[in-house]
Parts: C-alpha cells; sequence; structure tokens
C-alpha cells in the first residue's frame, strides 16, 4: 500500500495492484465474477426447469405470433435441458475457480443469449431477462483479472 501525502491534511492511503488497477477495482472485477458463476449456475437450474416443463408437457409453452424458429416444446425442452446442465456446471467452476470454467462461461453465455433470442415467442420477459444477464456474465468474466476468482 502506498501512502500519498496531501496538502490539506492527512495522508491518504491508495492501493494498486501490479497492473495499475485499484484494489476496489480488482474487488468489484472479482466480485462480478463471483457474481456471473451465480447467475450461470441459478440460469442453468432456471434452464433445466424450463427444459423439463416443455418435456413434461407439449402444450406448456404458447408460441407468440408466427415465429421462423419453429420447434416442438419437447425440442425447445431437450435443448433447455442439456444447455442448463452444463451452465450449472460451468458455473459451479466459476465459483470454485477452476481455470477453464472462465473462458468455457463466456462461450455459453454466448450461447444462452442466442438461444433465448430463439425462445423469445415462449418465454419472451424470461429471456429477455436471460440474455440480460448473459450479458452482464460475459462482461464479468471478461473484465475479471486472472488473480480474482
Amino acid at each position: 500500500m502506498a501512502q500519498t501525502a496531501s496538502p490539506s491534511g492527512p495522508s491518504r492511503h491508495t492501493s494498486q495492484g501490479g497492473d495499475g488497477r485499484s484494489a476496489a477495482g480488482s474487488a468489484w472485477a472479482a466480485g462480478g465474477a463471483m457474481f456471473a458463476g451465480v447467475v450461470l449456475l441459478v440460469e442453468g437450474v432456471m434452464s433445466v426447469l424450463k427444459g423439463i416443463a416443455g418435456i413434461a408437457e407439449n402444450d406448456v409453452y404458447a408460441r407468440l405470433g408466427d415465429y421462423v424458429y419453429k420447434l416442438d416444446t419437447s425440442a425447445w425442452g431437450w435443448i433447455l435441458l442439456l444447455l442448463g446442465i452444463v451452465l450449472a456446471v460451468v458455473g459451479w467452476g466459476i465459483l470454485k475457480d477452476a481455470p477453464w470454467a472462465r473462458a468455457t462461461g463466456v462461450v455459453l453465455a454466448g450461447i444462452n443469449i442466442v438461444i433465448n433470442f430463439m425462445w423469445l415467442p415462449y418465454a419472451p420477459v424470461w429471456a429477455l431477462v436471460s440474455i440480460a444477464l448473459c450479458v452482464f456474465v460475459i462482461w464479468a468474466l471478461c473484465t475479471a483479472g486472472s488473480d480474482t476468482p
């Protein structure tokens, strides 16, 4: 921790990492990465639940209007179920600071954005919320330093 003298009073403490970022910025990035792991874990569990609902009952989701991506809700259910399992595993990996988890999390969050865009006619509000959360996950995982979880 470095001390800098202030002309108007007591010294002020600043802390910087080796790359010049402040400790507060590193803490924010670390907290963002931790939150990204939690969001991916929760997003995965929610996708599993959406997938199970789509597989179990073919009429659970009603499509709004005519849409290009016409898949049976059972097919969507399987897609969401498998993606949800992988998202939950990667979210857990991020929380455990696994070396493979960050890059995989960014890629899967991007895939989840595309899948949720295609899912828009079935659950528009939840799809938009999921897209927004995944954009945050990508930002948080890309800005977090390699020395933070």
